[in-house]
């Protein structure tokens, strides 16, 4: 009863064919529905933005997807547009189980993104799942879900800060790699005390 699974922005957009596809996304959809079966607790996140949303390239002019530029939180890589309320491509993957406990949805502050399933990309703000964890007692998280190295790698992190203990399932995972980012995003999980099973 304390251990919870945190299922990762497994959306269309982010499944081949969305407009942020992360390669081999929808591959772990059946194995994520089986590992649900195994928890008391499981909740869902869902990137929710805006349309015009400011981590959109569209947003800023000049600019091109997977640039990065300043922002007053710090360095935000700017993305096609995607996971954008009310459209298909913010709809959970159409074979993915959605009965979890809770859905917490994310990035939907048009002046900020939000990887972290905890806070927005300020580090700051919450989202309200450290509290729902901890009046459930839940102090164990297993992750898994898209992409490795960045919602799922803040998520993990932002957890591990918080005291719960975190291990991340590489293989219900997928990555992006930009630009050396999975590599970074092990060793900053491995330096936060997050096991990488």
């Amino acid at each position: 009863m304390t251990h919870a699974l945190i299922v990762i922005d497994m959306q269309n957009d982010f499944c081949p064919g969305g407009a942020l596809a992360v390669s081999g996304g929808d591959e772990i959809v059946a194995p994520i529905n089986a590992l649900m079966s195994e928890f008391k607790t499981v909740i869902l996140t869902q990137d929710w933005h805006p349309r015009g949303h400011s981590s959109f390239a569209s947003s800023h002019a000049g600019q091109e997807p997977m640039s990065v530029i300043d922002m007053s939180y710090g360095p935000q890589v700017l993305w096609p547009d995607h996971c954008i309320q009310g459209t298909t491509g913010a709809e959970f993957h159409k074979a993915l189980r959605t009965d979890g406990d809770m859905i917490i949805r994310k990035g939907f502050n048009p002046a900020i993104d939000s990887y972290s399933a905890f806070f927005e990309n300020d580090h700051e703000t919450p989202t309200g799942l450290d509290g729902y964890l901890r009046t459930r007692g839940i102090e164990r998280l297993t992750m898994v879900g898209l992409a490795l190295d960045f919602c799922v790698n803040f998520s993990a992190v932002d957890g591990a800060k918080l005291g719960f203990d975190v291990t991340v399932r590489q293989d219900l995972s997928r990555a992006i790699d930009l630009d050396g980012s999975l590599a970074a995003a092990r060793a900053g999980m491995r330096d936060a005390g997050v096991t990488l099973a």
